[in-house]
């Protein structure tokens, strides 16, 4: 089984839009049985809250389906239970490093390398743009699924 964990600042828009991308992409390769898919915040902001209405409505456009669910803060200990932790900017990759300390085993990416650009994906809570952090975010599960399964 593989592990995955997507973070984002407030695990309201980008993780779980991440979240329900990677579970579709692999749904539809009939492998849900091979990946456990998570999500995690790096800040308080948002704890307990459901997924944003504009990640909501951008999943509906896709086809994408979704469940309710909570965000959740980031613990050292996810870096035990997750082979893949993805963050979506430089912001959430220096909160992950202040969270788990090291990465001994490489297991901590930006989700755009997976995509062949390390670079962020632009959080569409301040840009309002759904559309391009979706496109952003459909290429780096779509490589990240393909680099899992090669």
């Amino acid at each position: 089984m593989t592990n995955i964990l997507f973070i984002c600042h407030g695990n309201i828009c980008r993780s779980t839009m991440a979240e329900f991308v990677m579970k579709d992409i692999v749904k539809k390769a009939g492998m849900e049985k091979d990946f456990y898919i998570q999500y995690r915040a790096t800040h308080r902001d948002e704890l307990g809250s459901d997924t944003y209405w504009g990640t909501k409505d951008k999943l509906d456009k896709e086809g994408i389906p979704y469940t309710k669910r909570k965000a959740t803060l980031m613990t050292k200990e996810d870096y035990d239970k997750y082979d893949y932790i993805l963050g979506m900017d430089d912001e959430n990759m220096r909160y992950i490093a202040k969270i788990i300390g090291s990465d001994p085993y490489h297991k901590v990416y930006m989700l755009m390398d997976f995509a062949g650009e390390h670079r962020s994906i632009a959080d569409p809570w301040y840009t309002g743009n759904f559309d391009a952090t979706f496109d952003d975010v459909m290429g780096g599960c779509q490589g990240l699924f393909q680099h899992i399964t090669k």
